[in-house]
C-alpha cells in the first residue's frame, strides 16, 4: 500500500484545526486542539513511515518486513496525549469549580505590556534623560511606572484604574 494523498491532507487538516483551537481561551477548546493536533501528527507520522509490510515477528526473513519503530512511537504519543488530556480536564474542572468558567485569565505581565504598547512614546509618558531623574541605563530614558503611562491622545484624561 502506498501513502495516500488523502491521508496526508486529512492529517494536515487535523493539525490546522488543532492549532486554531489551541489559540482559544477556553480550556476545553484547548484540550480539543491538543487532541486534534496530536492525532493529525500521528496520522502524518504513520503515512510518512513507509509502506505496510509483514509483521516484524512472523514472516520469512527475505520478505519485506514492516518497521516497528513508527508504530511504537505513535503508541507512545497516544499514551502521552492521554495523560495530557487528563491533566487539561482536571485543570478545566478545577477552574470551573473556582471561577464558574474554564477560560484562561489574562496574565498581569501581558496587561502591562499591552498598556505600554498603546502608550505614545512621544507624549509626556516618556521623558528624555536628564541629570535630576532616575534613569534606565539600558534605554537612556527615565523609568516610567505603569501609572504614568497615558494612552495617546488622552493627555487630560484621568489615569486608568
Amino acid at each position: 500500500m502506498t501513502p495516500s494523498l488523502v491521508l496526508a491532507v486529512a492529517g494536515g487538516v487535523l493539525i490546522a484545526a488543532g492549532v486554531y483551537l489551541l489559540l482559544e481561551r477556553s480550556l476545553m477548546r484547548i484540550l480539543a486542539g491538543v487532541m486534534l493536533a496530536g492525532n493529525g501528527i500521528n496520522l502524518l507520522f504513520l503515512v510518512a513511515s513507509g509502506p505496510a509490510g509483514l509483521a516484524p515477528i512472523v514472516g520469512e526473513p527475505e520478505a519485506q518486513i514492516a518497521d516497528p519503530l513508527p508504530q511504537a512511537l505513535v503508541l507512545t504519543a497516544i499514551v502521552i496525549s492521554l495523560a495530557t488530556g487528563a491533566l487539561l480536564l482536571a485543570m478545566s474542572y478545577r477552574s470551573f469549580q473556582l471561577q464558574g468558567h474554564d477560560e484562561v485569565a489574562d496574565d498581569v505581565e501581558d496587561t502591562i505590556v499591552r498598556r505600554r504598547a498603546q502608550a505614545d512614546l512621544s507624549s509626556e509618558a516618556y521623558v528624555e534623560p536628564d541629570s535630576s531623574t532616575a534613569t534606565d541605563t539600558e534605554s537612556g530614558g527615565r523609568l516610567v511606572r505603569d501609572d504614568d503611562v497615558v494612552p495617546a491622545g488622552n493627555d487630560a484624561a484621568e489615569p486608568e484604574r
